[in-house]
Order: C-alpha cells, then sequence, then structure tokens
C-alpha cells in the first residue's frame, strides 16, 4: 500500500517512518517538499504520488504564535485537511490525520472520550477542531497530548537543557495532562491502521501529570541516564504566575480505554516511556 507521511522531519513523522510495517510504501514529505498552506501544490503533488492512504502528521503547532497568525495555523490545521480528505475521496483512499488535546476546553470532570464536544480556547485549538471537521466517517483521527522523542524539539529536552544551565526553575503546575512518547504514538496508530480503525480514537501513555509533576520526573530520570550531572531545585507554580498569549486547558487527559481495548494493547505508564526515551536521547550522545 502506498503510504504519504506528511510532517515526516517532525518528531511523530520521524516515529511513523521508523516503526512502518515493512509492507508499507511509504512517500515521506515535509515542508521542504510540499508547502501545505499552498493548496494548489499540494494538490499536485498527491496527485503524482497517488497514495492510498495518507498519514497527516504534520501541524502548525505554534501555540502562542499562533494567536496573531491564525489564518496561517488554519491553512495548515484546516484547510490541507480538507484538501487531502477530497483527494482520498476522489482515490477511494483514507486519511488518517492526527489531532490534539487543545480542541477541548479543560473543564471536564472526567477524562475526555473521543466523542466529547469540543470547545478550543486558542487559535491553535480552533484550527485544528476545524482540521477534524474535514474528516470523513470513513477516515481515522487520533488525538494525543504532551508529544516528545528523542532528538526533538520539545519539553524534555528544554527542561534537561534548563537543568544543565540553571539552579532552579519554575514549572506551571495546574495544567493536568500525560505526557505522549512519538514512538508510542506511532506504533498505535500502525495499529489502528491494521485493524481498518475509522472514527475517532484517543492516544496517551497510561498516567496523569502537570507540567510540574513532569518536570521533576525529568530531573530524575535524565540523572539517572547520565544526561544532567545535578537536579536543580523546580518550583511549583501557577497558570498566573506564567501567563501566556494563547489560554491552555487546564485539564486535557484523554480517556484511552476504547484504543487499548481495539488493540489488545498494556497500558504503558508515561514515565517508564520517558525512560526509554532518555535512553534513546542518551544514545545520540
Amino acid at each position: 500500500m502506498r503510504v504519504v507521511i506528511t510532517g515526516a522531519n517532525g518528531q511523530l513523522g520521524g516515529a511513523l517512518q521508523r516503526t512502518a510495517p515493512a509492507e508499507f510504501d511509504l512517500c515521506a514529505i515535509d515542508v521542504d517538499d510540499v508547502d501545505l498552506a499552498d493548496e494548489p501544490m499540494l494538490e499536485a503533488r498527491l496527485a503524482v504520488e497517488a497514495p492510498e492512504m495518507i498519514i497527516n502528521a504534520a501541524a502548525y503547532t505554534a501555540v502562542d504564535k499562533a494567536e496573531n497568525e491564525e489564518e496561517v495555523a488554519r491553512s495548515i490545521n484546516a484547510d490541507a485537511v480538507r484538501v487531502m480528505a477530497r483527494a482520498m475521496e476522489r482515490s477511494g483512499g483514507r486519511l488518517v490525520h492526527v489531532s490534539t488535546d487543545f480542541v477541548f476546553d479543560g473543564r471536564s470532570p472526567r477524562a475526555y472520550l473521543p466523542d466529547d464536544p469540543r470547545a478550543p480556547l486558542s487559535a491553535y485549538g480552533r484550527t485544528k477542531a476545524e482540521g477534524e471537521g474535514h474528516l470523513r466517517e470513513d477516515d481515522l483521527l487520533v488525538r494525543t497530548a504532551w508529544v516528545y522523542e528523542a532528538g526533538g524539539a520539545n519539553f524534555v529536552r528544554t527542561m534537561i537543557r534548563l537543568m544543565k544551565e540553571r539552579d532552579e526553575l519554575a514549572v506551571v503546575a495546574d495544567q493536568i495532562g500525560s505526557p505522549t512518547w512519538a514512538t508510542g504514538l506511532a506504533r498505535t496508530i500502525w495499529g489502528l491502521v491494521a485493524k481498518g480503525a475509522n472514527g475517532t480514537f484517543h492516544h496517551c501513555d497510561t498516567g496523569v501529570a502537570s507540567w510540574y509533576d513532569f518536570a521533576v520526573a525529568i530531573g530524575e530520570e535524565a540523572l539517572a541516564a547520565g544526561l544532567i550531572e545535578r537536579v536543580p531545585a523546580i518550583r511549583p507554580i501557577s497558570t498566573t504566575d506564567y501567563p501566556t498569549p494563547a489560554a491552555r486547558p487546564a485539564f486535557s487527559l484523554l480517556d484511552c480505554r476504547a484504543t487499548r481495548d481495539l488493540l489488545g494493547a498494556p497500558a504503558v505508564h508515561w514515565r517508564e516511556q520517558l525512560r526509554a526515551m532518555l535512553k534513546e536521547e542518551a544514545s545520540l550522545g
């Protein structure tokens, strides 16, 4: 099967390529190959590649910058998804689209189910929600959150860098979710593809954390992995102490039970996945 993967140079795009089953013929593209904001260019490239499936791992993810660039974010997070969905409709193929916990407002008293109503708080969240709206019944939507990968630009690697530079860090403690290792997310996506799944599914690593909890764990595990020489003081702060242009959901835990039940996959705690990622990070030198 011919599969186009967008966002090839990103964290998830790379993980999808590394974990792809051998029977898939991959065409991995990124912004250097196709500008997703350029609809004619994207349409032409998809016509040339003639994929039977598109896995859209590309996105405009600069959450705060999107507040002033909503139309730019929309062109990538929504309009490009529309182009991909139409291309698959014409060819009889399927679109697999990756979205985010930011489509929710964070006011739920429980983990968000796949069919819970969307209520984004930010421009980024709005454009991602609009992108979801372009999917057809036979397409597959996978929502995730707090993604990180060895060698990528993410919270884990930022914390490690800051821990080497500073004696104290202040990290938000009142935003709750679950970290997600991109390698595990990629395996789940391929598993859902193999099952012929359609509709909406959630994937995060199991367990609950605040950004502060995550930072503390990063310090402990990075020290054990030899990535840092000491753990600086880490101080919990509130969201109001660290204002940002874009509002973030205070609680964005995703209910992933339906995904695990379908795949028969064990629940793996985020801290175990963090340890695996840091082992890879250490091997990168």
